[in-house]
């Protein structure tokens, strides 16, 4: 299928034209094809971000691999890696969601509660896209967390 006009060279499917200002509303149907490309989007967008920061990371890191006489700077270089090792490794594993969240999109299941199989409310998904559970299912699940963690 193309392009109407041809600008885009035939890879995008009309019906994935999204507007630039587009927000999922409540009273459109719930995961529509707007709204699944809308967070397809986002989702995609955010991998990128995340992807070229841990690149970043991995340059910086593979630089700072010196020698250091000073004892005090040698500790606050190391505490830096450290920090930054920590941070990639929360990158990497977000990518991991975000993959999942791709998933989900891909099998028709993105946007409903793991638990529940109600819809996750588009605010919650527009402020976290890789949600799996509906905002009482997930409390509900720390709270019972919380508790086996006590015991």
């Amino acid at each position: 299928m193309t392009d109407v006009g041809g600008e885009h060279g035939g890879t995008m499917k009309p019906e994935n034209f999204l507007p630039e200002d587009y927000r999922p509303v409540e009273d459109e149907p719930f995961m529509n094809e707007r709204q699944v490309e809308y967070f397809r989007r986002k989702l995609l967008a955010w991998k990128t971000e995340l992807l070229a920061d841990s690149r970043d990371t991995i340059e910086t890191l593979q630089e700072g691999t010196r020698n250091i006489p000073d004892v005090n700077d040698r500790a606050s270089e190391e505490t830096d890696r450290a920090l930054e090792l920590r941070t990639r490794d929360r990158q990497r594993k977000l990518v991991n969601k975000i993959d999942a969240a791709l998933r989900r999109i891909d099998e028709g299941e993105y946007g409903y509660c793991e638990k529940t199989g109600e819809p996750i409310s588009l605010k919650r998904l527009d402020a976290r896209p890789i949600a799996t559970m509906t905002l009482e299912a997930q409390e509900q699940h720390e709270r019972r967390e919380k508790v086996h963690r006590d015991d």
